[in-house]
């Protein structure tokens, strides 16, 4: 069952999305492509921010990308505009025909499902024998920065706690290994993709710290204010001392987990 997205689908999250997939191409992506003539199955695409770049790493490959929201997916076909590998389609994962894919790739999905193993074993069934599943999930337990802050630490609570009510979880990243081998797949191996941001690479600290997980965190303010978890001084406070990362004496980093296996 697919939870609440909680993160919402306004315009806030939608420019977040972007930045996200822009400031990890190289880390998440460098070591996928798909041959030519075999067909992927991309599960949550979302607005298609990572299927783009699916696309242009496996011009050969036929994409199918699927999601639940049609406003993800208008914004999907629009971005994918002159890429002729890609069909999108509005389906949920757990409601699919039994087509029959090469791959499937699946990225910042399982952290908004209440039943991730059973959303893999479904997956399972729709690969051919010897096919592979790559999975990418991040994980906010894995934030820490510099200076350090009670308060911030408090504000990303709020956002991995209301995503828990949610029926999802945003510490998932750490599962993906006892995931994939719980649902059955051969051969799995994960690897931690460190997102390190400082004045020097000021790229990740605008893309990433700035644009993506600090603005992904202060727009979850009013839910957490309104379910009572935290006060709103305390809230600001918490996103000023993510913001005070950001500065030139600042360090900021956050693990994704990519984890691979076949069928």
């Amino acid at each position: 069952m697919t939870s609440p997205y909680v993160h919402g689908y306004d315009e806030n999250a939608r420019i977040r999305l972007q930045d996200q997939a822009r400031s990890l191409v190289d880390l998440l992506h460098s070591d996928t492509s798909y041959p030519a003539g075999s067909t992927v199955l991309e599960a949550g695409c979302g607005t298609g921010a990572q299927t783009v770049t699916l696309a242009r790493n496996s011009p050969g490959a036929r994409i199918t990308s699927i999601d639940v929201s049609a406003v993800h997916l208008e914004e999907a076909r629009a971005r994918a505009a002159g890429l002729n590998n890609v069909e999108f389609r509005q389906a949920d994962l757990f409601d699919l025909e039994k087509e029959v894919f090469d791959h499937v790739f699946v990225c910042f999905v399982l952290e908004h499902l209440s039943r991730p193993r059973a959303a893999l074993g479904v997956l399972k069934g729709l690969l051919k024998p010897g096919g592979s599943i790559t999975v990418i999930e991040g994980d906010h337990g894995s934030a820490y920065f510099h200076p350090d802050s009670d308060a911030a630490r408090e504000a990303i609570a709020c956002q991995v706690e209301l995503q828990r009510r949610a029926g999802g979880n945003a510490n998932i990243g750490r599962e993906v290994y006892p995931l994939l081998v719980g649902a059955g797949f051969k051969g799995v191996r994960v690897s931690p993709r460190m997102v390190y941001a400082d004045s020097s690479r000021p790229h990740l600290v605008d893309g990433f710290t700035r644009k993506t997980f600090t603005a992904m965190i202060e727009g979850v303010r009013g839910d957490a204010i309104a379910a009572g978890i935290v006060q709103s001084e305390r809230f600001d406070d918490g996103i000023k001392a993510l913001h005070r990362s950001t500065e030139a004496d600042g360090v900021f980093c956050y693990t994704f987990f990519k984890g691979v296996g076949e069928k």
